[in-house]
């Protein structure tokens, strides 16, 4: 496995599993966002273009629910 692909494997696995435990605590609702950074960054020096654009997208809208406090009970 290259660097490259490993990168992309830890970013999506950090997302996940953020996102599986954002109810627990808002700081994993800024942990998925940073993994979604990640994520775009992983698509962009992929070449996969629109990935990193939605990767993009899903970041701004974690980093506003992480701000404005939402998902956490």
């Amino acid at each position: 496995m290259g660097l490259l692909n490993f990168f992309g494997l830890f970013s999506l696995t950090l997302g996940l599993v953020c996102y599986a435990l954002e109810k627990r605590s808002r700081g994993f609702t800024l942990g998925f966002a940073a993994a979604c950074a990640l994520g775009s960054i992983y698509g962009f020096l992929q070449g996969a273009w629109p990935f990193g654009l939605i990767e993009i997208v899903w970041t701004i809208i974690a980093v506003r629910k992480w701000y404005q406090g939402d998902g956490v009970s």
